[in-house]
């Protein structure tokens, strides 16, 4: 029998597999959708731990594995935030982008680690990065579910107005959060619709930026904690072009 085959690795490829999910739910009007978009999530989040808890417990630990694991995570986490470009103003493009090209510099290392039999040293910043982001998607969801349609599509035509008059997203998030504070000293603490259509209109985008950097962070970390795998493997490399 493959030893590839067992429980932890199928929980690890269903999770990969419910982000089309995911992405429908996002896109239907109805607000039970987004709700299960938020459980969906959660899920996938919940087996994230599951799948390593059983392949230590149970002895099933694989190399197909322990390379499969993360870059479940970070499929996950790069189509969530992709979709979110689509459907947040808030959320710009050159986020995504930094949290893609760290992904994709990190599983390179990884997989120059298991080509060279060398191990990745994990740092506690990257378990920061990990649940910034994954707490900046719950935030996205969970404001997506209760600000209303309407009112997101308000929010919306608000960034593309500063946009067009040539401001920056964190300008208008700036001005959109001044707003909510001056509103709340002048007539006391608003009702909860107002209250969740004024947080909506910046917080997401201060926890997007704010997940951003610590990204970006935690890749530079990782990259200064494992550069004995960069130099052996450029050490490897010109050894062979020298030797043939």
């Amino acid at each position: 029998m493959n030893p590839n085959i067992n429980l932890p690795n199928t929980l690890t490829v269903l999770r990969v597999a419910s982000l089309p999910f995911f992405i429908w739910f996002l896109y239907q009007k109805e607000q039970a959708y987004h709700i299960a978009a938020l459980v969906l999530f959660s899920l996938a989040s919940i087996t994230d731990f599951i799948d390593g808890y059983l392949a230590r417990k149970w002895k099933q630990e694989t190399e197909f594995g322990k390379f499969l694991d993360p870059l479940a995570d970070k499929i996950i986490v790069v189509g969530c935030f992709t979709t979110f470009i689509f459907l947040h103003e808030q959320i710009e493009l050159w986020m995504v982008i930094l949290i893609i090209g760290r992904d994709m510099l990190i599983t390179t290392l990884r997989y120059l680690a298991i080509r060279l039999g060398k191990s990745i040293r994990t740092t506690m910043l990257g378990k920061v990065k990990t649940a910034f982001q994954m707490g900046a998607i719950i935030l996205i969801l969970i404001f997506f579910i209760l600000v209303s349609s309407n009112k997101r599509i308000l929010i919306n035509e608000v960034y593309q107005s500063g946009k067009l008059a040539g401001m920056t997203v964190f300008g208008i998030a700036s001005e959109n959060a001044v707003a909510f504070v001056k509103v709340w000293k002048e007539n006391g603490a608003p009702g909860w619709n107002e209250l969740v259509f004024g947080l909506g209109g910046f917080v997401p985008y201060f926890g997007m930026l704010l997940t951003t950097l610590i990204t970006v962070l935690s890749g530079i970390r990782y990259l200064i904690s494992n550069r004995e795998v960069i130099r052996y493997s450029s050490i490897r490399r010109a050894f062979g072009k020298n030797g043939n």
